[in-house]
């Protein structure tokens, strides 16, 4: 019963997720979709409006994990039971994270908005990524879909943390908005090679030069900035050989 209540908790709550996103822009809350309100507070490390295209991905992704951890076959699947109250945690804050960004509650959204990475960092831990063999349906269906998920909100923090220290007018220290810019690529970047280089995980890699590419794309009139978004592209993908390399050397000791 305990389980049963879980597989439908998960899709439940991911539905409301997906109903309020809709609605957010239909309607829409405040009178404002979530576009506009990022563009009421510009960064240079906003990307290219092409690039929230990625949000389509997640829903259909999370659609199938829905699904499949749904499956009477996947009862007893101890990754599956270990993650889908984080699951649900990460619906909840990503709702709460609608209503307080398109309220203008940046404080408040950066908040829920870490609530949503720290709950989706959980489930990522918890389904092994990249330190367990699991079968393809699995891989495909489960692990995929939070990588994606956990890339762009990696990206989409960062995001909002610019946005609340816009509202509140920070000087930075001091440096130069392009400067700053150049610091959080750097930090991304060095997220998504860990991330290959550690988890073996080339799809967390894939949504970061994503973003870059749409930071070069929408920044192109500021030199450093694009210059370094390409850099950090270039990066990533060395991480993402490398840790490729470095997954065939381990397989290679263990065949041994």
């Amino acid at each position: 019963m305990k389980v049963a209540f879980r597989q439908a908790a998960v899709i439940l709550f991911l539905l409301a997720m997906l109903i309020v996103n809709g609605l957010a822009n239909i309607l829409p809350l405040n009178g404002l979709n979530t576009g506009q309100v990022s563009d009421g507070f510009p960064s240079l490390f906003t990307p290219a409006g092409y690039v929230f295209a990625i949000w389509g991905v997640i829903y259909l992704a999370l659609l199938l994990y829905a699904t499949y951890q749904a499956f009477a076959a996947q009862r007893d699947n101890l990754r599956l039971r270990a993650t889908g109250w984080w699951f649900v945690v990460s619906c909840i804050a990503n709702i709460a994270w609608l209503f307080c960004w398109h309220y203008l509650q940046f404080t408040l959204s950066m908040l829920a908005m870490l609530v949503l990475l720290t709950s989706l960092i959980i489930i990522y831990q918890r389904l092994e990524t990249g330190r367990s063999q699991v079968p393809l349906a699995e891989q495909l269906l489960v692990r995929l879909p939070f990588s994606i998920y956990l890339g762009w909100i990696s990206v989409a923090t960062i995001a909002n943390a610019a946005v609340v220290l816009i509202s509140l007018h920070w000087d930075g220290f001091g440096l130069a908005p392009q400067v700053w810019t150049v610091i959080v690529i750097t930090i991304a970047a060095l997220l998504g090679a860990l991330a290959s280089w550690l988890r073996h995980d080339w799809v967390y890699g894939l949504v970061l030069v994503w973003a870059f590419a749409g930071i070069a794309v929408k920044q192109a009139a500021e030199p450093l900035v694009f210059a370094w978004a390409w850099g950090g592209i270039i990066f990533v993908l060395l991480g993402m050989v490398i840790g490729y390399i470095r997954k065939l050397r381990l397989s290679t000791q263990v065949a041994l």
